[in-house]
């Protein structure tokens, strides 16, 4: 009878799991269909007013042609990257699930996350986004080169993982220095993304799209919502000789199990991702090695608070920190209110930023 109730269980997680790739990826195809309907707000609107107004608007309603165009190009974008996803994973088929489906509705979440992919590219992929990975990676990869030095250890053999690795590129800049890098990404939108800058993009500034095409407010200029952002600005596959660089899909807790197996853990805004942020404290203090560093940098927004039919607990920093240190941990390094912007518009009249903290800690030998 258990041995029946298992495959019975795993016979629901697949199909559960084929049913959320097939909404992810109906949420890619959907994204023409729902970006417009906006955009058609907006013009019926604006076609409404007395014609003396619509006059004055005559630039503005070209504007919004623009836009159009605009979103209609990035949807190529998002055609190509969903084109071969049905076999990236490589213990899974998901052939069958790339058949159009009325069954599986893409979300308002949904559609927002596939926007916000557009913003995510250019954080980590574009020479827009420099500047906000100069303030979030580079302190990340000064300690690494700091507490590994190629005079004492060769790279190769330090093993690090990242795990909430969204498109990789902090991954992808810690191989390039040569050490072994594993990043780790649960989002299908994020998988799907970096499968196709990673995979398949072998050059430089290959392809453009329009991140800041769904902000219709506080824009100096009408051409700023309508700005390109190219990508790749780095090649993916220069990488040096040997390398040993990767991306594992799934649920950290749950794919990291084994003990003592990692010289370094990379956190970069990835702490606050969890239902239960001592689950991931605990999992970390696991797989590192005895005398193995965990670097962090990032805010505690809590992506799971208030939201329906989730539980989630939301410590502040000083509860966190005394929780690390109970697991054993000790801070070597500790820098509260670093100014980090995440996918933010240069050019916008608003401007978010997160004061956030930064840590290294090693694990205890005993």
């Amino acid at each position: 009878m258990a041995e029946n109730s298992e495959g019975l269980e795993t016979d629901v997680e697949d199909v559960e799991e084929k049913k959320h790739f097939q909404r992810i990826v109906n949420a890619f195809r959907c994204y023409r269909l729902h970006s417009l309907v906006r955009l058609c707000k907006t013009l019926k609107y604006t076609n409404s007013l007395p014609e003396s107004h619509q006059t004055v608007l005559k630039n503005y309603k070209q504007h919004l042609e623009k836009v159009r165009v605009s979103i209609e190009h990035n949807f190529e974008i998002f055609k190509l990257i969903i084109q071969d996803v049905a076999h990236m994973f490589e213990n899974a088929d998901h052939s069958n699930d790339m058949k159009i489906s009325s069954q599986v509705q893409a979300t308002l979440s949904d559609m927002d996350k596939v926007q916000s992919l557009l913003k995510q590219v250019v954080r980590e992929w574009s020479e827009e986004g420099e500047q906000e990975r100069t303030t979030c990676f580079q302190p990340i990869l000064n300690e690494i080169i700091a507490r590994f030095p190629s005079r004492e250890y060769n790279p190769r053999d330090i093993q690090i993982l990242v795990p909430g690795a969204g498109l990789g590129r902090l991954a992808y800049e810690i191989a390039r220095k040569g050490y072994t890098c594993q990043g780790n990404e649960f989002s299908l939108f994020m998988l799907f993304a970096s499968n196709f800058i990673l995979n398949k993009c072998k050059g430089v500034n290959l392809y453009h799209i329009y991140p800041w095409v769904h902000q219709y407010h506080n824009h100096l200029s009408s051409e700023d919502q309508i700005r390109a952002a190219s990508f790749p600005d780095s090649d993916p596959s220069d990488l040096p000789p040997n390398s040993e660089f990767s991306m594992a899909a799934g649920n950290f807790v749950e794919i990291y199990t084994e003990s003592d197996t990692w010289d370094c853990v990379v956190t970069c805004f990835f702490l606050d991702t969890a239902n239960n942020v001592v689950l991931y404290i605990e999992t970390i203090q696991n797989i590192l090695k005895p005398g193995g560093y965990w670097i962090n940098l990032g805010p505690l927004l809590y992506h799971y608070a208030d939201l329906p039919n989730e539980d989630s607990i939301e410590p502040s920093y000083q509860e966190i920190r005394s929780i690390i240190q109970a697991y054993g941990f000790e801070f070597l390094k500790e820098e509260t209110g670093l100014r980090t912007p995440y996918t933010q518009n240069p050019r916008s009249m608003m401007f978010y930023e997160y004061h956030s903290v930064f840590f290294v800690c090693r694990k205890t030998l005993s």
